[in-house]
């Protein structure tokens, strides 16, 4: 199913679309201080480390959020691993949120994602991308409060794709939610709605090998897509470090994301 700018129906709040801030590689503390400086790698090496010169008027970058997609289902996990089991490369996201007139940290902040698995495949719609396999409703769904720092840290594995889109996971930003007894949550406002992308170099590497490999759909890479807008960090492009020697060792996401209170 291609993606436009409607987006499915949700029983939550709707708000306005929102300016956020999209800062790749930094914390909300080295934002008080300045961004890196343009031409950063969005890709490197565990243990490496930046020398970007830092510049102190790059502290607040805008960009406009996103479309929220034809696949987000309500009521999903409060978890800070979503994979239930799924094949994948391991994906460790950190994100922060903060807020874009101050660039504070906000903590207790419920960072949801959602997104597809090696296949191509949404819970909840298997069998939209021309592939067979159970469908809990639930895999590679859910979310986690900000901690005091204001980082939400997911535990994913690295998305595949399917028919018109590049490689994303969708995002959004809830405040004042009520944690429910059966593990999800209710209520609050939600903030913003994004996607996150992957640099190309890192996902073609990744496609190459098994299980993604298996997927049939031809893939369509982050310049040919319709809702990427070659913005990078601005635009939600992840910075990934590498985990290990090989792809299949997975890669850690970094992202800020500032929200309009």
């Amino acid at each position: 199913m291609h993606e436009t700018s409607t987006s499915k129906t949700s029983t939550r709040d709707t708000v306005a679309r929102r300016t956020v801030l999209v800062a790749t590689g930094a914390t909300a503390a080295t934002l008080a201080l300045g961004a890196a400086a343009p031409g950063t790698p969005t890709a490197r090496t565990a243990g490496t480390t930046d020398t970007a010169p830092v510049a102190a008027a790059a502290v607040c970058t805008l960009t406009k959020e996103m479309t929220e997609g034809p696949y987000y289902l309500d009521g999903q996990y409060v978890r800070a691993d979503i994979t239930e089991g799924k094949t994948g490369f391991p994906l460790k996201l950190a994100l922060t949120v903060v807020d874009d007139d101050t660039c504070a940290t906000i903590s207790n902040a419920l960072v949801e994602i959602w997104h597809c698995d090696a296949l191509g495949e949404y819970s909840g719609y298997v069998g939209n991308n021309g592939h067979n396999e159970p469908d809990s409703g639930t895999f590679l769904r859910g979310g986690v409060l900000t901690n005091s720092s204001g980082v939400a840290t997911i535990t994913t594995v690295y998305p595949g794709w399917y028919v018109g889109r590049c490689v994303h996971i969708h995002v959004k930003v809830h405040v004042g939610v009520t944690l429910t007894s059966d593990g999800s949550f209710t209520g609050g406002t939600e903030l913003h709605t994004g996607q996150l992308f992957f640099d190309e170099t890192v996902t073609a590497k990744v496609g190459a090998l098994s299980p993604y490999s298996a997927n049939t759909v031809r893939r369509t890479t982050l310049a040919q897509d319709s809702i990427y807008d070659d913005g990078g960090a601005a635009s939600g492009l992840l910075t990934l470090t590498a985990l290990g020697s090989s792809p299949s060792a997975g890669h850690s996401g970094t992202l800020t994301l500032g929200v309009e209170r």
